[in-house]
């Protein structure tokens, strides 16, 4: 019983730092790249409930942010992928990676003013419905070249990493 109850204190911890992580890192990239937060500001509390709940069921794969220019193009878009191991044994350490942010921001492409964003998630099959969240469709990510920053942010039993798209 131990064991259970451990695990699941773990995993609920992974999951409250991940969280506070990927909407973190979403925030400082919209600041960083000039795009109104109003919104993500007030669907604070319904997002980090909603990722916090598929990261200990875990069954989210990837928190997507789409940044949407006023010509329609969508440019640049980040991918926060969210990765599980099947133990949380040894060291119980929770980590994030702020330098390694810092540089991922200095990279970042400008974008321009009118810009607006969307938050999708992905998933590895089946997972809780969520206040505020329902299905929707990501824009095509075609003709975007990628570059993989490795692990932003890790805890027992799962870690996140970032990804960033561009033309």
């Amino acid at each position: 019983m131990t064991s259970t109850s451990t695990y699941a204190y773990t995993r609920t911890h992974t999951a409250t730092h991940l969280t506070e992580v990927i909407l973190g890192s979403i925030g400082d990239i919209l600041a960083d790249l000039g795009i109104t937060m109003n919104r993500f500001h007030q669907n604070w509390e319904t997002n980090e409930n909603a990722i916090k709940a598929w990261i200990e069921e875990g069954s989210l794969a990837t928190v997507v942010l789409e940044c949407h220019r006023p010509s329609g193009a969508v440019d640049p878009v980040i991918e926060l992928p969210v990765n599980y191991t099947t133990t949380g044994a040894g060291n119980v350490e929770f980590t994030a990676s702020r330098a390694r942010l810092a540089r991922f921001l200095a990279k970042l492409d400008r974008v321009p003013v009118g810009t607006t964003y969307r938050l999708f998630c992905t998933f590895n099959g089946s997972h809780s419905p969520q206040p505020g969240w329902k299905p929707g469709t990501r824009a095509s990510t075609t003709g975007l070249r990628g570059i993989t920053f490795g692990t932003l942010a890790g805890g027992p039993h799962a870690s996140a990493g970032m990804r960033y798209l561009h033309g």
